[in-house]
């Protein structure tokens, strides 16, 4: 089973000669499935410590471990290959190329991998009707509202078939009828392929759907239900 391990993870910055810590001792297992919510007020570290859970980012100290492999201590072509076929990114803003249509920016992740092959374009073709964005695969991002945006960007998230699937206030720019819509497709699709979800949220609704809910507070991280 993928699993994904943080160990006594600390995260500092340093501001105008004074040291932010952001992540003290943080530890937690996640394994593939598994839907977990990350909660905390604004600035409290959830974005940082997805990042740093991902590969995106390396802690202070400390060392994150998929499946048993020290990502932290990876080189950069080796921790891209890791995340390009085992994690998949869903922002608060979508990230899409604005030169490339629906269609070409959910290729982008296979493209990067070298797997963009006839069976790869099929599953594209597949999650792009199950994202009902399908007729609008040939539009540019502009043509697009922020519900279609943020669908093409789950559905180049998940081009890749992650394991884990890392979600930073995804619906955060989206009203509330889009953000129901958005966030039922996650819990969906996460079902229906075993795709572990890692959300920091906001939205107290979508805090809801999640197994097991953590809250950071002055860098500490604990869970609010077992």
């Amino acid at each position: 089973m993928n699993k994904i391990e943080c160990k006594s993870i600390y995260k500092s910055f340093v501001i105008n000669n004074d040291v932010l810590n952001v992540l003290s001792d943080i530890n937690l297992d996640i394994v593939q499935g598994e839907k977990i919510a990350i909660t905390g007020m604004s600035g409290a570290g959830k974005s940082s410590f997805l990042h740093i859970l991902a590969g995106l980012d390396k802690p202070t100290s400390g060392n994150i471990f998929f499946n048993n492999t020290n990502i932290a201590k990876l080189n950069n072509v080796s921790l891209s290959n890791i995340r390009l076929n085992n994690f998949g990114f869903v922002y608060q803003f979508h990230h899409l190329l604005e030169d490339l249509t629906i269609e070409e920016n959910i290729y982008m992740p296979a493209y990067l991998n070298n797997s963009l092959d006839k069976s790869k374009k099929y599953k594209a073709k597949e999650i792009m009707k199950t994202l009902n964005i399908y007729e609008r695969k040939n539009h540019l991002p502009w043509k697009l509202s922020g519900g279609e945006k943020q669908r093409a960007a789950i559905g180049r998230a998940l081009i890749n078939e992650p394991r884990f699937l890392f979600l930073d206030e995804p619906t955060g720019n989206l009203d509330e009828s889009n953000s129901v819509i958005i966030q039922d497709l996650i819990m969906e699709l996460s079902n229906k392929h075993g795709i572990a979800l890692i959300a920091a949220t906001h939205d107290n609704k979508f805090v809801g759907s999640f197994e097991k809910i953590y809250k950071l507070v002055n860098s500490k991280m604990s869970i609010l239900n077992e």
